[in-house]
């Protein structure tokens, strides 16, 4: 884990942060990544706190998510980054599958997991999957 911190002065004067973390893609990452995740959000508390206590908890919700399925289904290293936006947070996974996520059906009597996406799209402001050669970048944006 590799996490860097970057500060932009892009928005009036608001001190903007950003993280990027790059992960190995073994399972113990996924708890790394919304450690990254949780310490982005302390740094953004201390600007601005949450307009909504529960946003905090659905952007961790939405990284652990993400990172879950990037370890199950694009076995590699993935790349975590989140960046404060004038309304939100930017959440980028990148990983390294260029098969775009799709919903699965969601049996809750099985524990077969396919919940997941679902959470994602409803948390989730926007969500948009751009494929490329070295894999795929999900970007979501959730609200602060």
């Amino acid at each position: 884990m590799a996490p860097e911190s970057r500060r932009d002065r892009t928005l009036a004067g608001e001190e903007i942060t950003s993280r990027i973390a790059s992960f190995p893609g073994e399972l113990h990452d996924v708890t790394d990544a919304r450690l990254v995740a949780e310490e982005f959000l302390f740094d953004l508390a201390r600007a601005s706190a949450p307009s909504a206590p529960e946003h905090w908890d659905d952007i961790l919700l939405v990284v652990t998510e993400l990172a879950a399925n990037a370890v199950q289904y694009a076995p590699g290293p993935f790349e975590l980054r989140l960046r404060r936006t004038f309304d939100g947070v930017h959440v980028v996974m990148h990983d390294t599958s260029t098969t775009e996520p799709a919903p699965r059906p969601f049996h809750p009597h099985s524990g077969g997991g396919g919940i997941g996406w679902h959470l994602i799209h409803t948390l989730c402001d926007q969500v948009s999957v751009v494929t490329h050669g070295q894999g795929k970048d999900i970007h979501v944006f959730l609200p602060w």
